[in-house]
């Protein structure tokens, strides 16, 4: 059921650094080609910070943990967004499944991949009524460093903060004080503790897992290019989703499509850039962490 690939299954054995990477970013993400250039150039950076790149994805009937090129080009519009309640059933049905956040952990659990890098994870949403992102049980069960740039900004972030307090899911402000907002650098809520660097992220999740706490960590950093006026717009892309009745997995890749036309390609830049930051620092702290297990 999960395939993870020769070179990764080496990597692991030899406790060498892997960052495992979601497919919805690849499938769901970007605009319908640019998916594919920007999962592989994730790639590349982990690859240069001295890590191993693992995309996650489900194909040919199994979770496949590590990608080709030619594989990766697979995961197009028209693949399921999976979760972790999809896994199982979007394996044994055999198709094509973009790992979400959640997913990937998930996978990551299976396979014993300590890290891993992401845009922003889900959380609670907005609204009276009740979703809650599968991110976050996760989040709550897995033992991972996953770099983001702050829960995505369409959700109810202070409630999402709430919950993973509860949750004991520690969260990390790399090199800021408050909670990254995905297109937004600051204005979140204030962080339970910050890091300076790679090193110090990789001694607090060491320290985390020792105390017997097996729980994620989420390392947040913020995005080099900050789009401060991008709040009613977010407003304006929930109102047509809900006005469309979109709901579910439908609601985030409408949104991404509907900010990118409405801030003229400002957000899809943003969102590009630090998907690639955050898989290198990913790179970077899981190398710090393997080194001084040396």
């Amino acid at each position: 059921m999960i395939e993870v690939a020769r070179e990764i299954d080496d990597a692991l054995r030899r406790r060498r650094p892997v960052v495992a990477l979601e497919t919805t970013l690849v499938a769901h993400g970007f605009p319908p080609g640019e998916g594919v250039a920007v999962g592989l150039e994730a790639e590349r950076r982990v690859r240069e910070a001295g890590a191993l790149p693992a995309t996650v994805g489900v194909l040919d009937g199994a979770v496949r943990v590590g990608l080709s090129e030619a594989e990766l080009e697979r995961f197009t519009a028209e693949a399921r967004k999976v979760g972790p309640r999809d896994l199982a059933a979007c394996a044994v049905q055999g198709a094509v499944g973009a790992t979400t956040a959640g997913g990937t952990l998930a996978a990551c659990r299976s396979a014993g991949i300590g890290f891993m890098a992401t845009g922003g994870i889900g959380g609670v949403h907005r609204g009276e009524r009740l979703d809650i992102s599968a991110d976050l049980g996760e989040l709550a069960r897995t033992e991972a460093l996953v770099v983001c740039s702050g829960v995505k900004s369409m959700l109810d972030v202070p409630a999402t903060v709430e919950l993973l307090e509860t949750l004991g899911v520690p969260m990390l402000g790399f090199r800021t004080d408050d909670l990254p907002l995905f297109y937004t650098a600051h204005g979140g809520p204030p962080m339970s503790s910050r890091v300076e660097s790679a090193e110090e992220a990789a001694q607090v999740a060491r320290a985390h897992w020792q105390l017997g706490r097996h729980s994620a960590l989420v390392l947040a950093r913020p995005p080099d290019e900050s789009i401060d006026d991008v709040e009613p717009l977010i407003e304006q892309a929930l109102a047509e989703a809900e006005n469309r009745g979109l709901t579910g997995p439908a609601v985030t890749p409408f949104v991404l499509s509907f900010l990118r036309e409405a801030s003229g390609g400002r957000t899809l830049n943003v969102n590009r850039e630090l998907v690639l930051e955050n898989a290198q620092l990913a790179a970077e702290v899981a190398v710090a962490y393997a080194e001084a297990s040396d």
